[in-house]
């Protein structure tokens, strides 16, 4: 006689040593960009400080006993300070957001490249062929937060084997500054 056979397909599955690893790790890894992420909000009010009380300073003209030399060192450290606030004060979520929604699977981004003051970013990346690339300007042409999207150049990688196209890009981006 012949015994019958039993599946059980729906059979719960039980967390390993692996599972419970890996669940620490991305607990640990929140925590630590938590704790981050706490920490530039603290530099970002502190450079906000430093940018109120320099411009405190400097109400519009040099004081009388500054040497025109000191004036414009100063209003050179000014602006070098307000750049740097622009550059902290950047939507970083919301471009980092836009930029995974409209991620195309053969694109890999090499590099971003904000542009504080022009509110433009200039993006490098690597396609595996020419469709692809067309394929993520026409996504970011598309999308709400990217408009006046231009291909600055593209070069094909002839010492690959797989001759991918990299390329650069440059995109201005509209964002809600109602936050600021």
């Amino acid at each position: 006689m012949m015994r019958a056979l039993e599946l059980d397909f729906a059979r719960p599955r039980r967390a390993g040593p692996a599972g419970w690893a890996m669940l620490l790790a991305g607990v640990i890894a929140t925590a630590l960009l938590f704790v981050a992420g706490q920490g530039y909000e603290l530099e970002l009010a502190q450079h906000r400080a430093v940018v109120h009380r320099a411009e405190q300073a400097l109400p519009g003209a040099a004081p009388p006993a500054a040497s025109a030399g000191e004036a414009k060192a100063q209003q050179a450290v000014l602006a070098e300070v307000r750049r740097v606030g622009a550059q902290l004060d950047l939507p970083w979520g919301e471009l980092f957001g836009a930029l995974e929604s409209i991620a195309v699977a053969d694109v890999a981004l090499l590099s971003l490249s904000p542009d504080a003051r022009k509110r433009q970013l200039r993006i490098s990346a690597e396609a595996r062929n020419v469709e692809a690339m067309l394929e993520f300007h026409r996504r970011l042409e598309e999308s709400t937060v990217f408009r006046d999207v231009s291909l600055i150049n593209h070069e094909i990688v002839a010492q690959v084997p797989e001759r991918p196209v990299r390329f650069n890009l440059v995109a201005d981006w509209a964002l809600d500054d109602a936050r600021q």
